[in-house]
């Protein structure tokens, strides 16, 4: 598979994890503070990485797509 088939895999994978895991912060944030805090934060960081992902593939020449 090509380096570009990676990151889309990557970076779907890190959006959606990470909107699962910012969910989770949102919803535990009532019963553990601590723990809702760093779902929430380490799921939104998650969703940063993938949208910077998708800008780097969009950004990849075509000579590197398949």
């Amino acid at each position: 598979m090509s380096a570009a088939g990676w990151i889309d895999r990557l970076a779907w994978a890190a959006i959606y994890g990470g909107l699962v895991a910012l969910i989770l912060g949102i919803v535990s944030g009532e019963v553990h503070v601590i723990a809702g805090w760093s779902l929430g934060v380490l799921g939104a960081l998650a969703v940063a990485a993938g949208v910077v992902l998708i800008v780097v593939r969009s950004r990849l020449r075509d000579d590197d797509r398949p």
